[in-house]
């Protein structure tokens, strides 16, 4: 009978040790990040299927930021704030929308870090009625990062002509933005994001000619694809080095994207360097906060994004 009763006890603990681990391990993930030289955070990108789906939606994510994954820092994409079952307003003056997102952020302990901007219209537009127009449609989210408490919006440096053409408007773009963004306290980050833009000499040289505190760069370890094949968008025929890139544009970093798309057996990214790539972020100086993007087909969303965290963590780990 004792026998019985100690293994049904053992059972019971044990059981009870399993029904923990999650938690356990979210503690230790995040107790780990504490330790590093930079802070981490998750980019929305990372959940876009999820969100496109309808498996989620905006309002879901800082929640599932925090408890699926120990990560208290969120990056938003303006994308999809019109996706999910709750939807944000065209004019992007929905109030009653982001009170309800901030205080979902203020339940969890989740920290608001920026708004990455798309399908707003080029800053690098030849036309300046255009441009102007591009200047103002993100005027919204400038406004949506202020009441947010985020410190950031990301936008794209894109435009038609020549690298000349294009590095002049943008850099009007920009300027146009970011005097409007200082009102408020808010930065305005470009992103290598495809084009001249993944051209780490171009936008370093338009980040000087812009020449404001509050226009910066946004580093993305694998946006360094110049020209895509027209046929298939997969294939890159023009590649900029992305150590050098990275080198570039780290000067004017605000903030750093660790995309990732496939591992190998021992956790690395399969494409990309690392461990280099993140010695060059720690050699500029950088202490702010490096956003997870998995962006993979092989993981799941959420295995890719735990797989990217580890990835950072071990990394971090070892440049001290």
């Amino acid at each position: 009978m004792n026998n019985r009763r100690d293994f049904i006890k053992q059972i019971a603990l044990a059981t009870g040790a399993v029904a923990f681990l999650p938690e356990q391990l979210l503690a230790q993930e995040i107790e780990s990040s504490k330790k590093l030289f930079f802070e981490i955070s998750l980019a929305e990108w990372s959940l876009h299927k999820a969100i496109f789906g309808n498996q989620m939606s905006n309002l879901d994510f800082p929640v599932k930021a925090k408890k699926d994954f120990g990560i208290s820092i969120v990056e938003y994409v303006n994308t999809c704030f019109k996706s999910g079952t709750k939807n944000f307003k065209e004019n992007g003056k929905d109030t009653a929308y982001l009170k309800e997102l901030l205080l979902r952020c203020n339940d969890n302990g989740v920290k608001n870090h920026l708004i990455m901007c798309d399908a707003e219209g080029e800053l690098g537009d030849a036309d300046s009625a255009k441009r102007k127009q591009t200047v103002e449609n993100h005027y919204k989210w400038v406004e949506a990062a202020k009441f947010l408490g985020c410190k950031t919006i990301r936008v794209n440096a894109a435009g038609k002509g020549t690298a000349e053409e294009v590095a002049k408007y943008a850099a009007d773009g920009l300027s146009q933005l970011s005097e409007f963004a200082a009102t408020m306290n808010i930065n305005v980050i470009v992103e290598n994001h495809g084009g001249y833009s993944s051209n780490g000499q171009w936008l370093s040289g338009v980040m000087k000619s812009v020449n404001m505190k509050n226009c910066g760069t946004l580093p993305d370890f694998g946006n360094f694809c110049i020209t895509r094949d027209t046929a298939n968008w997969r294939i890159c025929n023009e590649q900029y080095d992305r150590y050098k890139g990275v080198s570039e544009l780290m000067p004017f970093a605000k903030g750093v994207s660790a995309k990732t798309n496939n591992f190998d057996a021992e956790g690395n990214e399969a494409e990309m360097d690392y461990l280099r790539l993140m010695k060059i972020v720690k050699e500029a100086g950088f202490k702010g906060i490096v956003g997870i993007e998995y962006e993979g087909e092989k993981l799941s969303e959420d295995d890719g994004i735990r797989a990217t965290l580890k990835l950072l963590q071990k990394v971090g780990a070892t440049l001290g």
